[in-house]
């Protein structure tokens, strides 16, 4: 059981309910984690509008979802790891690309080389090496998406964070850890 209210979107009102709204409108249900962080409108507004954002850049949905997926094993998270299989199977991720995935790994090399990256800054909260810096570089990522790529990490962790302090309920088909945190 969540330890803060789970805002029910029929009876929410003002800029929460505008918000539920938008969400639903735009993915057809109000995940619980959205409903958790709807206890504060501004945190709702400024996570979507950040979501918005990454969304809209130019790494492909598959490797936003690979990410996801790496962050959140790494940082323990069920929930992130259950909504983001989910969504991951929905952007066209296999089964075995995204076991791989929450281990850093993938089929795809560009994209294990963003694993990678994802994984080193979790590991070094930013700190990262000459070496994992060029190694990103390497596979052929631009400024472009290696911003974007700190971006989505540090956005993944946020979300993370509230996954786990708050104790939100899976509303997804459940997926077990790998690790234990």
């Amino acid at each position: 059981m969540a330890r803060v209210a789970v805002i029910d979107p029929q009876t929410a009102t003002g800029e929460a309910k505008q918000l539920l709204d938008a969400v639903q409108s735009g993915l057809g249900m109000v995940p619980n984690f959205i409903r958790v962080l709807a206890n504060s409108p501004a945190a709702l507004g400024a996570f979507l509008g950040l979501y918005g954002i990454a969304g809209a850049g130019v790494l492909d949905p598959r490797t936003r979802e690979r990410i996801a997926l790496t962050v959140a094993e790494q940082n323990a998270c069920q929930y992130c790891v259950s909504a983001h299989t989910a969504i991951g199977r929905k952007a066209g991720l296999d089964t075995q690309e995204m076991l791989a995935n929450r281990a850093g790994r993938s089929s795809d090399a560009k994209a294990e080389a963003a694993l990678g990256f994802a994984r080193a800054l979790v590991a070094h909260t930013g700190q990262v090496s000459k070496a994992e810096f060029d190694a990103v570089r390497a596979a052929g990522h631009s400024d472009a998406e290696v911003i974007e790529i700190i971006t989505h990490v540090a956005m993944n962790i946020f979300t993370n964070l509230l996954g786990k302090a708050t104790q939100v309920d899976i509303d997804f088909p459940t997926i077990e850890l790998n690790t234990a945190a």
